[in-house]
C-alpha cells in the first residue's frame, strides 16, 4: 500500500463500528521522535491522560521513560500496576481522593508517589494525614501562570512553599506550572507567551534558592509548549498527547513531528440527501466538547461533520452517490483525550490488520482503590 494509505485495515469487516483503533508501530514512533525531541529522557514526565492504557504507559517506559503525571487516582494505579517509578497526580486532592491517596502509597511501595497542592488548607490536611500515617507526602505546588483553572500565582507562592517546609510528613519537591491557554500556531508567539509565564517562575524558584537553600524541581507545560520548554535547563515537560496525537495539533502545532496513531472508524449508515450522509460516530464515540467539525476523514476530507447526536453524524459531502451503505471512512478527532476515554478498549493494529486488544483500563474512576 502506499504511505498515505497507512491507516487502512484490510480485515476491517471484522471490526463492528464506531471503533476505536490503535496503530502500534505509530505509537513506538511518537515515543521515539519524543526521546528524539527531548535530548534528555531523564527530562520527560508525560501525561498519561491521553492514552489510559497500561500497554501504551509500557511502551513509554521500555524507552526508558520513569517518570510520568497523570490526573486521576485510576491512572496513577495502572502507571503503579506497570511498576513505574515516579508518577505524580497533577491534581490537588480534596475529600475522598486523600484517602485513597494515601491508600494508593500504601499499596504499591515501589512507586514514588506525588501530588499537586495549591493552598494552605489542602497541605495542613495533607500533613496530617501522612503523620496518622507515618508515611511523608511528596507534593509540588501548582502555579497559576495564565491558565486560571488551578493553582496559586508565583508571586504569591513562596509563604506556601515554607508552610510546606515546616510541616511534618510534607516534603515540598517542586514547582508545577501548566500552561495550557497557550495555544498559538505561530511558534514564535507561543515561545513568547510560554518565556513570559516561566519567567515568573523562575523568579519564584530564585527567591526559594536565595531564601532556603533549595533548589526545586520543575515540572512545566504540555504538548503546545513542549518544544518552549525543552530546552530549559533542568525542566522535566509533561506533553501528553504526543503518543497519539489529534486533530487539533496537527493544525496548532505544524512544527511538531507526530503523527496520527489512534483514529476512530465509523461507517455509513444512510444516504440522507444528494449532499449528505449519516454515519454511526455519534456523541458516544467521539469527543463532543467542541464546535464542529470534531473529526477529520483521512479518507474523505471533503467531508464535513454538521450535526451529531447520541448515535449519529451527519456529514455534507460533494456527492452522496459517491458513498455507500457500510462504507469505512477513518476519522481523526479533533481532541483526541475524552475521545480514548469513550471505548473500553482499542483495537490494536500492525501491518495493516488487527492483532489483538489493549483494555482502556484508566477509563474507568477506580481499578480497585
Amino acid at each position: 500500500m502506499e504511505n498515505s494509505d497507512w491507516y487502512v485495515i484490510t480485515n476491517i469487516a471484522e471490526i463492528d463500528s464506531p471503533a476505536l483503533v490503535l496503530y502500534e508501530e505509530k505509537i513506538k514512533e511518537n515515543i521515539r521522535l519524543l526521546k528524539e525531541m527531548s535530548g534528555n529522557v531523564s527530562l520527560l514526565r508525560p501525561h498519561v491522560k491521553t492514552n489510559k492504557i497500561a500497554e501504551v504507559c509500557r511502551l513509554m517506559l521500555e524507552e526508558g521513560i520513569t517518570k510520568f503525571k497523570c490526573a486521576t487516582i485510576a491512572e496513577a494505579e495502572m502507571l503503579a500496576m506497570i511498576q513505574a517509578p515516579d508518577v505524580l497526580l497533577a491534581y490537588q486532592p480534596v475529600g475522598p481522593k486523600v484517602q485513597r491517596l494515601i491508600k494508593l502509597i500504601k499499596t504499591y511501595p515501589a512507586t514514588r508517589f506525588s501530588c499537586l497542592i495549591d493552598n494552605k488548607e489542602v497541605v495542613t490536611a495533607l500533613s496530617q494525614e501522612a503523620v496518622r500515617n507515618n508515611m511523608t507526602l511528596d507534593v509540588f505546588i501548582d502555579l497559576n501562570v495564565g491558565m486560571n483553572r488551578t493553582g496559586i500565582l508565583p508571586e504569591e507562592a513562596s509563604p506556601l512553599f515554607e508552610l510546606g517546609l515546616s510541616l511534618p510528613g510534607i516534603h515540598v519537591a517542586g514547582l508545577h506550572a501548566y500552561d495550557g491557554h497557550i495555544k498559538e500556531v505561530d511558534m514564535a508567539l507561543r515561545q513568547q507567551q510560554s518565556d513570559e509565564g516561566f519567567n515568573k517562575v523562575q523568579a519564584l524558584t530564585d527567591k526559594i534558592q536565595l531564601k532556603f537553600g533549595i533548589t526545586p524541581i520543575i515540572i512545566a507545560g504540555g504538548s503546545p509548549t513542549f518544544p518552549t520548554h525543552v530546552y530549559r535547563a533542568g525542566v522535566e515537560c509533561s506533553p501528553g498527547t504526543f503518543v497519539f496525537w489529534d486533530r487539533s495539533y496537527k493544525v496548532q502545532c505544524p512544527e511538531q513531528p507526530f503523527d496520527y496513531a489512534a483514529l476512530v472508524i465509523t461507517r455509513v449508515i444512510s444516504l440522507v440527501d444528494e449532499h449528505t450522509i449519516c454515519t454511526d460516530l455519534g456523541h458516544k464515540s467521539v469527543a463532543a466538547e467542541s464546535p464542529q467539525p470534531r473529526v477529520y476523514f483521512l479518507n474523505a476530507p471533503e467531508a464535513i461533520p454538521v450535526g451529531q447526536s447520541e448515535e449519529h453524524m451527519m456529514i455534507k459531502v460533494i456527492n452522496a452517490a459517491d458513498y455507500k451503505i457500510g462504507d469505512v471512512l477513518y476519522a481523526a478527532p479533533m481532541h483526541i483525550c475524552p475521545s480514548v476515554a469513550l471505548y473500553e478498549r482499542g483495537i490494536v493494529i500492525n501491518d495493516h490488520k488487527t492483532v489483538g486488544e489493549w483494555k482502556v483500563i484508566a477509563r474507568d474512576r477506580k481499578i480497585t482503590i
